[in-house]
């Protein structure tokens, strides 16, 4: 736009040597030249309208009624539980900022003895009503029992676990605790842990 401008500018200046007839412009003649000048730059911005519109931002996760968000209890969850049936530990529902309702649920096979661990679910709403498993966040297989979740307003999925060192552990006394997040990243979560001090029950 300065460019068109300037050259606009440029063509209506007299130069020296070009003739004493027109060594003083009249002032009609600048009068044109301004006019001329107003109109490249009406011209530039109208072919170039601003840019940067900011854009909006981001929702923000928040808690939701259980009601509605899916059940975790409908859900078929990927646990191979045998003869017992699958048993939800703790759970809660919320927008995790992408608009739409979801379930965070622990759950495990409700076995007669021991102390079985669990596995963490990010459910969705399915067809007929029936939730569907979006990820797993935490496998069964990593032996870890979760005490508690959470949902940060920034949209971080935080957990409490404990666990066990070795088989030769008690079961009723877990040497392991972990303070867990879980964050958006792209289509899928990235998991980070920090050890946290024991608590007994």
């Amino acid at each position: 736009m300065e460019t068109a401008v300037k050259a606009t500018a440029e063509q209506q200046t007299p130069q020296p040597g070009s003739g004493p007839a027109h060594a003083r412009p009249a002032p009609w003649h600048w009068a044109l030249a301004t006019a001329g000048c107003a109109a490249v730059v009406a011209t530039a911005l109208a072919a170039a309208p601003a840019t940067g519109t900011p854009r909006p931002a981001r929702a923000t996760a928040k808690a939701l009624p259980a009601a509605a968000a899916p059940d975790p209890a409908r859900a078929e969850l990927p646990l191979d539980c045998g003869p017992f049936p699958v048993k939800i530990s703790v759970s809660f529902a919320a927008d995790l900022g992408d608009g739409r309702p979801g379930t965070v649920a622990a759950a495990h096979c409700a076995a007669e003895n021991g102390t079985p661990p669990d596995a963490v679910y990010l459910l969705g709403p399915g067809t007929g009503g029936k939730p569907v498993v979006l990820a797993t966040l935490l496998s069964e297989g990593e032996h870890l029992t979760v005490g508690r979740l959470g949902l940060r307003s920034d949209g971080v999925i935080t957990a409490h676990a404990q666990g066990y060192s070795s088989d030769d552990v008690p079961r009723f006394s877990p040497d392991i605790s972990l303070d867990l997040t879980w964050t958006r990243k792209g289509g899928g979560w990235d998991r980070s842990q920090t050890t946290a001090p024991l608590t007994r029950t």
